[in-house]
């Protein structure tokens, strides 16, 4: 079944090619259930780039619903399947990880690249750190697609990405459990 994401005309967009196998195959996982494809899988998908590909923010939506549904099932398999305690006690767990990693202190929370390396915007990230905790200290509404689309300044000598980048992946896996 062919997809119908618009088309970037006079700019890059998503590898079509790319971005139509990759949704067969989370149709086919997904209708499948012995085939093995997490929301985690989806969140950290990526695709080439190409003048007059998909629109990035239609794909981008729709993997974000993808991911969504996954989530949901994954939840409702492990209610399904009794462990439906072992899931939240991971989950758990993660958000435990998570918060000491936002406890730090400003412009300690990671790991800095080198001074002649790029990194994350310190001030930038620390921000929105203090978003994050307050979503768990506080019960603070910060929605998952605010999590998901968060972007940072680049800075000599700023957070290391990878770092940066694992824990918002926890956070929208932390958020989505709980939903």
């Amino acid at each position: 079944m062919p997809t119908t994401f618009p088309r970037e005309r006079r700019r890059v967009g998503y590898d079509p090619e790319e971005v139509d196998r990759f949704i067969a195959a989370a149709r086919a996982a997904y209708d499948a259930p012995g085939r093995r494809l997490s929301a985690g899988d989806i969140r950290r998908t990526a695709f080439s780039m190409r003048r007059g590909g998909y629109a990035t923010r239609a794909v981008d939506a729709a993997l974000e619903r993808l991911e969504d549904a996954f989530a949901r099932r994954e939840r409702e398999h492990a209610a399904a399947s009794g462990g439906e305690r072992q899931f939240y006690a991971e989950t758990r767990k993660l958000a435990k990880e998570i918060i000491g990693r936002l406890e730090r202190p400003d412009g300690r929370r990671f790991a800095r690249v080198g001074v002649t390396r790029i990194g994350y915007s310190v001030k930038e990230v620390d921000r929105f750190a203090v978003q994050a905790r307050s979503y768990f200290e506080d019960g603070a509404k910060v929605p998952v697609e605010q999590v998901r689309q968060v972007a940072f300044r680049a800075q000599r000598g700023g957070y290391s990405e990878a770092q940066v980048d694992l824990l918002i992946d926890g956070l929208v896996e932390t958020m989505l459990a709980v939903r």
